[in-house]
């Protein structure tokens, strides 16, 4: 038998459910750690609940926070990043969370040459690096795949993070869509600190056309090889969380979604073993 696999909710797989009713969620499907957003409306951060409540209410059910997700566009770095960072990062310090996820710039007007984007990745890791380690807190860098991300690939981030020696404070997130969207092939399981899975089962889809709304549980029809992936990863190394990060409204406005998330746990337990 192989051992269990370690399960998390992110925030978006029940972005409608009140915080309590969220961890209550986790604590029934036997995950032991949730990440909070910045980015839902109605819900924390956004509605003002204090970081010590996120703490308080965790705590009480046993419950781990991995992250806050997320600072963006954390490699175009100002002084409003600056100061967006330096909120988030107390926020994560002060509701117990682990780290704080990054992600880079997604726009197709980015008008800057890859050497520009490469210097400043590197300008803002170097910024980050002393305020992550003054709340002591993990920075998860999270490249996202799209064709006009400044940051796709995980082998960028790797090189700019040894570059600025932030090999302390500095993990990546391995995003199943995300890696496969960027059809990279190259794992780094040592430097992993956080797996978001969700599937696509949009066969037809041109890759280029995939999006965050085909981002599903992931289940028989899935296409990403989340399967795949996830065994890579564990059988080389990785022993942490994966993360349900499913963005499509067609998983928001299900009923039941203890059920369904209960059954894509099942899913890919029984596809590991």
């Amino acid at each position: 038998m192989s051992k269990p696999l370690r399960f998390a909710l992110n925030r978006m797989v029940a972005p409608r459910l009140s915080l309590p009713a969220f961890i209550e969620l986790a604590v029934t499907l036997k995950a032991e750690a949730i990440e909070i957003r910045n980015d839902l409306k109605g819900v924390e951060i956004e509605d003002g609940t204090a970081p010590e409540h996120v703490r308080e209410l965790c705590a009480a059910k046993g419950i781990t926070v991995l992250s806050i997700n997320a600072l963006y566009p954390f490699d175009v770095w100002n002084d409003e990043r600056r100061a967006h960072a330096l909120k988030l990062a107390a926020y994560a310090r002060d509701c117990g969370a682990r780290g704080l996820v990054m992600c880079p710039l997604n726009d197709r007007a980015d008008p800057r040459t890859e050497a520009q984007r490469a210097s400043g990745l590197r300008t803002a890791l170097s910024e980050l690096a002393p305020i992550l380690r003054d709340h002591g807190i993990l920075g998860f860098i999270e490249p996202l795949g799209f064709e006009e991300c400044s940051l796709r690939r995980k082998r960028t981030a790797v090189d700019a993070i040894k570059a600025i020696g932030g090999l302390d404070v500095f993990r990546l997130v391995h995003d199943t869509f995300h890696h496969h969207l960027a059809s990279e092939h190259e794992f780094f399981p040592e430097l992993t600190g956080l797996v978001h899975i969700s599937g696509v089962e949009d066969a037809e889809a041109p890759l280029a056309t995939i999006r965050d709304g085909h981002r599903v549980l992931v289940g028989e029809g899935d296409i990403l090889g989340n399967a795949a992936q996830i065994d890579t990863l564990l059988s080389s190394g990785y022993s942490g969380y994966l993360s349900f990060e499913p963005f499509a409204d067609s998983v928001h406005d299900l009923a039941d979604i203890q059920t369904a998330i209960g059954a894509s746990m099942d899913h890919l337990q029984k596809s590991l073993s």
